[in-house]
């Protein structure tokens, strides 16, 4: 029997960051959904990403530097946990690929492109 690839999941690595737009190409032209880090793929002609919210991510490591540079001690600031995860889709690219996409799906979506 044969097998092969259904889906892809693009891990956070620096590298897959690097070479997102060449990533998203290829899962397209091989008419695989995949599912990615950030929206910023989604951005790009995604299909569907999952993970923390950058910005919001950014926003507690410049409070961390404030705190340092404001005397604090590196050692008693708390490490932050992201908490905060955004779920983004895009439509177009279902289209492309012939997902259709539930309406309760879509309903938790934080961003839908279309």
């Amino acid at each position: 029997m044969e097998q092969g690839v259904e889906a892809v999941i693009v891990s956070e690595q620096l590298e897959n960051w690097k070479y997102r737009e060449l990533i998203i190409d290829l899962a397209e032209k091989a008419r695989l959904p995949a599912i990615y880090p950030f929206h910023a793929f989604v951005e790009h002609g995604g299909l569907i990403a999952y993970g923390i919210d950058l910005p919001d991510v950014g926003r507690r490591a410049a409070d961390a530097v404030d705190q340092i540079l404001k005397g604090s001690d590196p050692s008693e600031i708390p490490i932050y946990q992201p908490t905060k995860f955004e779920l983004s889709m895009n439509l177009r690219t279902a289209k492309v690929l012939g997902i259709e996409i539930h309406s309760s799906l879509l309903a938790l979506a934080d961003k839908v492109i279309e």
